[in-house]
């Protein structure tokens, strides 16, 4: 009897991925290649299927039971048709899996990146023995993926978890083109922002920030640049992601109080610098949401780290045929 094995293809607007791994995430095979946005979708498109057949006929001693792909918002999960996203400019209705059944023939299932990457960590990272788990992206920009009585819940129409959308306060940086929103306080870019603009303050004070030298350079800060002044005492930079901690700590209140989760898994600039948040981030919640929800929910770092893009998209392929089954 063939061991089994599914594909995960992970789109990106700056590189794609093929992975054939089994049901244990032991990764069989992976390729990757960059996306091209410049080329068209037909360009990156012919690259997924060329590779995706070459790794099957590579695998030709395994049995392909489904395939499962990750890919940027919006989409519709149910007629597996990615939407015009705005990282994969000219992928407008296009039908990939469609595409990929009828080369394949095995159920096909497409999953918006932070669903994806919620499927990952409740499986296989952070999220582990949760039936009611909210994972957060934190990354460039701020999203959610649900899990909810023992499945993912995706909403009716593929836009359950657009958290970085909320508005947490009338007056703040900019996401979503709504001033004070989620997003625009807890994301890469939002806390880049915020540290931005107290320097430019800082500066024309006349006082010094141990991270920037002039006003000429202060669009290049990056979060890596506040984290690591953060973690040297700098207190513009810790300033800044205390904003951030508070801001968090609202936005999950209100996660909390509505969903009453047993679990909160962050990623990407929160995972890597769960210290930076956790005081400040915590003290709102315990003032701010209802004490029985907070009480049973934690609050912790995404585990899956550089291989969250590989397990998201085998976990969508596997996630969907337990649903059909």
């Amino acid at each position: 009897m063939k061991q089994e094995y599914y594909l995960g293809i992970d789109i990106g607007g700056t590189k794609c991925a093929v992975i054939a791994g089994t049901e244990n995430m032991e990764i069989l095979e992976r390729i990757q290649f960059d996306t091209n946005t410049n080329k068209g979708p037909d360009y990156a498109i012919s690259k997924l299927l060329e590779i995706a057949t070459a790794v099957v006929k590579q695998l030709n001693d395994y049995e392909l039971i489904s395939i499962g792909i990750s890919c940027g918002g919006p989409l519709d999960s149910k007629t597996g048709i990615v939407q015009s996203p705005p990282n994969l400019p000219g992928w407008d209705n296009i039908p990939i899996c469609g595409l990929l059944k009828y080369k394949f023939n095995v159920p096909v299932f497409l999953q918006n990146d932070a669903n994806a990457c919620a499927l990952a960590e409740w499986k296989f990272g952070a999220g582990k023995g949760t039936d009611n788990m909210i994972f957060l992206t934190f990354g460039t920009g701020l999203g959610a993926g649900l899990i909810l009585d023992g499945k993912l819940y995706a909403g009716t129409n593929d836009l359950a978890g657009e958290i970085g959308h909320i508005r947490l306060d009338e007056d703040g940086p900019e996401a979503y083109g709504k001033k004070g929103s989620f997003e625009g306080f807890c994301s890469g870019a939002g806390i880049a922002r915020m540290a931005q603009a107290m320097v430019i303050e800082k500066l024309e004070k006349g006082e010094s920030v141990s991270f920037c030298e002039s006003i000429e350079t202060v669009r290049n800060i990056t979060t890596k640049d506040v984290a690591m002044a953060a973690a040297e005492g700098d207190e513009t930079a810790i300033a800044a992601f205390e904003k951030s901690a508070k801001y968090l700590g609202i936005g999950l209140s209100i996660l909390i109080d509505v969903l009453n989760p047993q679990r909160i898994v962050i990623g990407s600039v929160y995972a890597r610098n769960p210290h930076l948040f956790d005081a400040v981030c915590n003290s709102v919640i315990e003032k701010e949401a209802l004490e029985p929800a907070w009480k049973v929910c934690e609050i912790v770092p995404a585990e899956l780290g550089d291989k969250v893009g590989d397990f998201a998209s085998l976990s969508v392929a596997i996630d969907g045929i337990s649903r059909t089954n």
